[in-house]
């Protein structure tokens, strides 16, 4: 079983990287809050790499801090939800602010969240609540790099993630469009957060 892999990062879309250790390239598939921290190509990254298994496919799950890969484990250990929706979840709030919801068990929070209904979200609450209080509060802060690509590329990344979280093209044609008109300076990870703003 694949824990951890390092090696040079050979391509990044907002679903999944490919990373080349030892002239073998690994696809590995990332939330968001770990696409924000990527380097750039042909550049060297480590993720922490859970493998999960099935009959007919060996997929891996790959995080930039300990804390989300923590956090993914927990929510796939919750009735109902696999691992692509813990991505989906990871993705679509901060890991910080995932661990803090739960620990409260705000299940309204947590419901917020693109993907995840009523009932889910009372199962997350009341399932992971206790594991969540007994976290270490001295936890990992992801931080963010700037982007320097162009802002046609994006504000394509953007709408790319925005119908990953399973919002619709227009809606997040139309987000993406607001939330690039109100923002001084332009990086993918200001332009998803402030779209998911205005989608909430």
């Amino acid at each position: 079983m694949i824990a951890y892999l390092s090696g040079l990062l050979f391509r990044k879309t907002t679903q999944s990287v490919i990373i080349d250790a030892g002239g073998i390239g690994y696809e590995v598939f990332v939330p968001l809050s770990t696409f924000y921290t990527l380097p750039g190509k042909d550049e060297r990254v480590s993720l922490h790499i859970h493998t999960h298994v099935r009959e007919d496919a060996l997929t891996l799950f790959g995080f930039y801090t300990r804390l989300e890969k923590d956090l993914f484990l927990m929510l796939n250990s919750v009735s109902g939800i696999g691992p692509r929706l813990a991505v989906n979840i990871l993705s679509g709030i901060g890991p910080n602010e995932l661990l803090q919801a739960i620990a409260r068990g705000d299940a309204i929070r947590i419901q917020a969240i693109p993907g995840v209904g009523k009932k889910t979200a009372e199962r997350i609450a009341l399932e992971l609540k206790d594991k969540a209080l007994r976290f270490n509060e001295n936890q990992e802060v992801i931080s963010v790099p700037v982007y320097e690509e162009g802002e046609g590329d994006l504000a394509e990344d953007a709408r790319s993630a925005l119908l990953n979280l399973g919002y619709s093209a227009k809606l997040a044609e139309q987000a993406v469009k607001k939330a690039k008109s109100g923002l001084q300076e332009l990086t993918l990870e200001g332009l998803i957060r402030e779209s998911l703003k205005i989608l909430a």
